[in-house]
């Protein structure tokens, strides 16, 4: 890409939000805000960059969506940095730089943290992370916390809890913190399409960090991946039913509590319906 290219490229993307890509994209999101209730008037939204395609979209949306203001809120695009690499970091730096998104960016060390940790490291760098981005979204003003999981990422979560957890849950569009006093998380990708955030990102030729610890370094490791292989399951099941993902997600809506052996409220309190 030339240089001219790269100027115009904000204009193209933030432009192809509103036209060939608005139903795919923009649509499902403004859908989820309004039906999961997920911003406010007045609202101070730490819009969280992680570099990745799904956040990096998510902060393009949201500057789509505050153009159209329709009541009064705040964007700030904070980014953090858990010990990247100087090329990864460089990376985020020169994508924000390049799409017009005005990024903050601050500093941890939770990669060297959990360098030696062998057992969950991954689960243990998320709750770090979480915990640090709530408390910078929180000196700066903010009273929420945005993250870019996609609907993809909602039902593979519901058939990882199942498979590998033995529990059913799900991945909620918006949470108040419980360490946080006044702040809520919130997923307004909720209801957009992996697939269509790929044809986004391969339409503009774009280039978006990866996962850049020593955890997932590898080509085997990704293979290797509990999400990786019920994705597979997911796409295999859609081949014999193309309703099947649609189905995963309304299962979560459509719990039927007279049929299920026990339950756990909002505090872990087991209830069983044969007491």
């Amino acid at each position: 890409m030339n240089e001219c290219e790269e100027e115009n490229t904000p204009k193209q993307v933030e432009e192809g939000i509103r036209t060939v890509f608005s139903r795919r994209l923009f649509k499902p999101f403004a859908k989820g805000i309004v039906e999961y209730g997920l911003i406010e008037p007045n609202d101070r939204i730490a819009v969280c960059i992680s570099g990745g395609k799904d956040s990096t979209l998510m902060a393009k949306l949201f500057q789509e969506l505050k153009r159209h203001n329709k009541f009064p809120f705040e964007l700030v695009f904070l980014v953090m940095d858990p010990g990247y690499a100087p090329q990864n970091r460089a990376l985020i730096e020169e994508n924000a730089k390049k799409l017009n998104i005005p990024i903050q960016i601050f500093e941890t060390d939770i990669f060297e943290n959990v360098f030696t940790i062998e057992k969950s490291p991954c689960y243990i760098c998320a709750r770090m992370r979480r915990g640090h981005l709530y408390a910078k979204a929180k000196e700066l003003g903010c009273n929420k916390i945005a993250l870019g999981h996609h609907y993809d990422d909602v039902i593979e979560t519901i058939l990882m809890g199942m498979l590998y957890g033995g529990q059913m849950q799900t991945m909620m569009p918006k949470l108040n913190s419980s360490h946080f006093e006044g702040m809520q998380l919130i997923r307004p990708m909720y209801l957009v399409r992996e697939k269509d955030i790929i044809a986004w990102r391969d339409e503009y030729h774009l280039n978006f960090l990866q996962c850049a610890c020593k955890f997932t370094s590898s080509a085997d490791a990704l293979a290797q991946s509990k999400r990786l292989k019920v994705k597979q399951l997911i796409r295999t099941l859609k081949e014999e039913d193309p309703q099947i993902e649609q189905n995963i997600f309304k299962s979560a809506e459509n719990v039927s509590l007279a049929t299920l052996i026990s339950y756990k409220d909002r505090d872990g309190v087991r209830h069983r319906f044969d007491e």
